[in-house]
């Protein structure tokens, strides 16, 4: 049967054909993680079509999406309230970027801006660029731009856009290569797409099944409704497995397509009662976290299906390698991960080693397929071996990574698997 294609400049091809082979989602040269799956998942014909199989067109929730303003008052990290959005180790980032007055840094991962107010208030003067993939945290990078022209001489300049971008965006307002002094990544989602619902990435709250991190700025862009209800169980396989190392993971996709033979799969809470049900009581409430607490069972499902919505390691990838461009000879560099193939990448990356390679696990590992406390052993190992390595171009500062603090994590337990690499450029 002919494939049929439709052009689009910002994704790519995109159509209902999945008949490639397993290897095709592997993180091979981390150029293009699961590229052929997002290449061949749906024509603008399509997603039409599914959309309106599953009553999910893209701009049906466009009007319940909250305001910038609305947002920064909830996410207010200065006031003494406990607001909903706290910045992972906050004192720990400033110390490790060291910047001065005068000098320019990027904030990469703008989000609600709690790390960005805190380099302002460390640094009065500085020349502050916040970039973010997602429209909301755009927005409100701007009103923090206008109070900063009302009010200090630092000047804060709002770039929209993702990782891959951000080399030609910066060009455009005149940012040169090598020339920033300090850079901050912080990976993943932010707490700000976590605590609206309308978003669709909470499994504790119902909305829509989305996912997308730009919003609604690529109407053709699959969402994570799109990926369960049109992947075939081998590719749900897969995606499971390598992005969110499910060790059920062929459990979790056959629940979810004799799910979708019933109904669409539309919701968020629909897709964590799928999962749910996929497992026996005695293990629905087993499953721990690295701090073996208990954790809902569809969460790395919900983590899966993210990064490949959203490309998150390619992004990530990206990312890196535009610090590696943009940053001075001895700017610093921060980048705070959240789960081990963020950080597997990050710490490859900056001591010169393949970030395709697998990681090196036990035959018990391999099989596990989860991630555990075995796993957490093996990466510090993994830490010890490239400490004593060398890189051309990076040193890392200190050659650990650091993690929350336990007074951080009562107050912010969200940050309990975050961790901080620094690296100075040479």
């Amino acid at each position: 049967m002919p494939v049929q294609t439709v052009k689009d400049p910002l994704i790519g091809t995109f159509i209902f054909f999945f008949s490639m082979s397993l290897s095709v989602i592997s993180m091979q040269s981390c150029g293009r993680p699961a590229m052929g799956l997002r290449i061949a998942l749906l024509s603008t014909h399509g997603k039409k079509l599914l959309h309106r199989r599953t009553l999910l067109h893209s701009t049906k929730f466009c009007s319940t999406w909250p305001s910038a303003q609305q947002t920064c008052t909830e996410l207010d990290t200065d006031s003494g309230g406990k607001g909903l959005h706290k910045p992972v180790m906050l004192r720990e980032v400033v110390h490790c970027l060291d910047l001065k007055p005068e000098q320019v840094f990027l904030d990469m991962t703008f989000g609600a801006g709690g790390h960005t107010r805190a380099v302002l208030n460390a640094a009065p003067g500085v020349t502050v660029y916040t970039l973010d993939r997602d429209p909301l945290a755009f927005q409100y990078a701007q009103q923090l731009s206008a109070e900063q022209l009302s009010s200090s001489n630092s000047r804060v300049y709002p770039v929209l856009g993702r990782f891959s971008e951000v080399v030609e965006l910066l060009s455009r307002q005149g940012v040169q290569p090598g020339s920033l002094d300090a850079i901050l990544l912080d990976a993943g989602c932010s707490s700000m797409q976590f605590d609206h619902p309308e978003r669709g990435f909470s499994i504790s709250r119902d909305g829509p099944l989305d996912m997308r991190m730009d919003g609604d700025r690529f109407p053709t862009m699959p969402d994570a409704a799109d990926v369960v209800n049109a992947l075939d169980q081998q590719a749900l396989v897969s995606i499971l497995s390598k992005y969110g190392e499910e060790r059920y993971a062929k459990k979790i996709a056959s629940a979810i397509v004799a799910a979708r033979k019933i109904q669409p799969i539309t919701r968020t809470q629909q897709l964590a009662s799928i999962v749910a049900g996929a497992f026996s009581p005695s293990t629905l409430y087993a499953r721990k976290d690295l701090l073996q607490r208990p954790a809902h069972v569809a969460t790395k499902t919900f983590q899966a299906l993210r990064i490949f919505v959203n490309d998150e390691l390619h992004e990530l990838h990206s990312g890196l390698q535009a610090a590696e461009t943009l940053l001075r000879c001895g700017g610093r560099l921060c980048v705070i991960t959240f789960h081990s193939l963020e950080d597997r990448l990050v710490k490859r990356f900056l001591h010169g080693l393949d970030v395709a390679a697998p990681a090196c696990r036990s035959a018990r590992q391999r099989g596990l397929q989860g991630r555990t406390i075995e796993d957490q052993d093996e990466e510090d190992e993994e830490d010890k071996e490239m400490a004593t390595m060398s890189n051309t171009r990076w040193v890392c500062v200190p050659k650990k990574a650091k993690v929350p603090q336990e007074a951080e994590l009562r107050e912010n337990p969200r940050g309990r698997s975050a961790k901080l690499r620094a690296a100075v450029r040479l």
